[in-house]
């Protein structure tokens, strides 16, 4: 084999990894763009949900209420499972992306707050498909204000993450 074969060879081989690398990366980010909107559907509802929903009574009698809300939660109950759903097996395959290597300082602050994170994410999608699919109202609470409480709670630890 001469030298030339040779750097066609790891040529080759560099273009390769380098596709490879770029292949990774873009799965990354489409995966990351599904979780973003399944996340922002969830939240959207829950917020939705806990700032007007709630206040509708106010304004409306009960008869009212019941077909208004009822209207609603029709659709909602058609989308916002999945995106939960969604939401945390997308939440699993990024966490193990990004989370790192545990060093012998122990974890970092950036990796005690994914798991903090993570943690909120899977509880809130055990809850919501125990709920959905099998009709199970686990894990203590049956209004939307914990979820909502949890959500706010996971955005807010997104923005410290980074600090």
């Amino acid at each position: 084999m001469n030298t030339l074969d040779t750097m066609t060879c790891a040529s080759s081989v560099i273009s390769i990894a380098y596709f490879g690398i770029k292949v990774i990366l873009m799965i990354f980010t489409i995966i990351k763009i599904i979780h973003l909107f399944s996340v922002f559907i969830y939240g959207g509802f829950l917020i939705t949900d806990n700032l007007f929903l709630n206040k509708m009574p106010r304004n409306l009698d009960e008869e009212e209420h019941t077909k208004a809300r009822e209207s609603f939660m029709m659709f909602v109950r058609k989308v916002v499972p999945p995106s939960l759903v969604v939401a945390v097996l997308s939440g699993l395959y990024l966490i193990f992306q990004v989370f790192g290597p545990i060093t012998d300082d122990g974890l970092s602050t950036f990796q005690i707050i994914l798991s903090i994170k993570a943690f909120l994410g899977i509880w809130l999608g055990l809850r919501g498909f125990l709920q959905v699919y099998f009709g199970i109202q686990p894990f203590v609470f049956k209004s939307h204000i914990l979820p909502f409480a949890l959500v706010v709670t996971i955005i807010l630890l997104t923005q410290l993450m980074y600090v």
